[in-house]
């Protein structure tokens, strides 16, 4: 790919994904390329919406055509790890909603299968691109903040009447809103997790993963750091406002 024209991206999946289309082509170095909806219904209705000529409704015509540089993918959790390599496999660039995966085992294909590609690959956070964290990582690079002693976050959502698949799904499955925000004023990449489950879901809820906990929370140890993080997040059947929010304690 050139580096004097835009990237030509593909947008997987059309229910928050549609919300990107006038981002991309807003963008001074993208290309708002291709729309791929499994309905085709919705497909058109967004494709004429705004103007998106290119269409597909099966992701493997979407990888198979050279014109894409990049995916975009906002598909169903259960999607995200397998639809990713097939893109890196595909020599595609890839950017994937969260969270990237759900095991340690498909994290580790996304790494082996990026490196093999050798394209990029991010898993698009929203927090750290919010206006809260931009403020306070501006204190912490101006010296304003002092350093850091201790963060914690929070994410408190309750999920009921959601798609099928988020039913019972363990909290810290869906962890990036609160975990996100501080590894990355932390610097730090987190060397050991303890994580905790509290309380009980509704056994209807536990059916599908087999996680009876209301709530989870972690503490997490950074690699070569004297700061620790902790970091909670509920997902049924817990009476709390809906927030996403993180704390930072300096000196």
């Amino acid at each position: 790919m050139a580096n004097d024209r835009k990237v030509r991206v593909a947008i997987i999946g059309l229910g928050f994904g549609a919300e990107f289309i006038p981002i991309y082509q807003k963008h001074p170095h993208a290309k708002m390329f291709a729309i791929c909806q499994r309905n085709r219904e919705k497909l058109n209705q967004i494709g004429d919406a705004f103007g998106v000529a290119k269409r597909y409704t099966n992701y493997e015509d979407v990888l198979n055509d050279p014109d894409v540089d990049a995916v975009h993918i906002n598909t169903p959790i259960p999607d995200h790890a397998p639809m990713s390599i097939a893109g890196l496999k595909a020599k595609k660039h890839v950017a994937c909603t969260v969270p990237a995966a759900t095991s340690v085992a498909e994290c580790r294909k996304i790494v082996e299968a990026q490196k093999k590609a050798r394209r990029n690959y991010m898993m698009m956070e929203t927090v750290v691109y919010s206006r809260e964290f931009l403020y306070v990582k501006e204190l912490l690079q101006t010296g304003v903040l002092g350093r850091i002693q201790f963060l914690r976050g929070s994410h408190q959502q309750e999920m009921a009447g959601w798609p099928g698949y988020w039913e019972g799904l363990p909290p810290m499955h869906y962890a990036t809103h609160c975990v996100s925000p501080c590894l990355c004023l932390a610097g730090k990449l987190a060397e050991s997790v303890v994580c905790h489950g509290s309380g009980r879901i509704s056994p209807k809820l536990t059916r599908k993963y087999g996680s009876p906990f209301a709530i989870e929370t972690a503490t997490i140890k950074l690699k070569n750091s004297n700061v620790a993080c902790e970091v909670t997040r509920s997902l049924f059947e817990t009476a709390r406002q809906y927030r996403e929010s993180f704390d930072v304690y300096a000196d």
